[in-house]
């Protein structure tokens, strides 16, 4: 999930330099919803992991 985020800035910041300012829009947008559903699953992750059984 953060490899797509990370894709998508790229592909922003190529889209952006090049004047493509609607398509580098949709990819910023895209990579801002591909960061934060990666944050919520490793917090998920990250307390999930942490609780054992006795």
């Amino acid at each position: 999930m953060l490899n797509l985020a990370i894709l998508f800035v790229v592909i922003a910041l190529i889209a952006g330099l090049l004047g493509f300012g609607l398509v580098g829009g949709m990819a910023f947008t895209a990579a801002k919803i591909c960061f934060f559903i990666f944050l919520v699953l490793a917090i998920l992750a990250f307390v999930g992991g942490r609780r054992t059984l006795p």
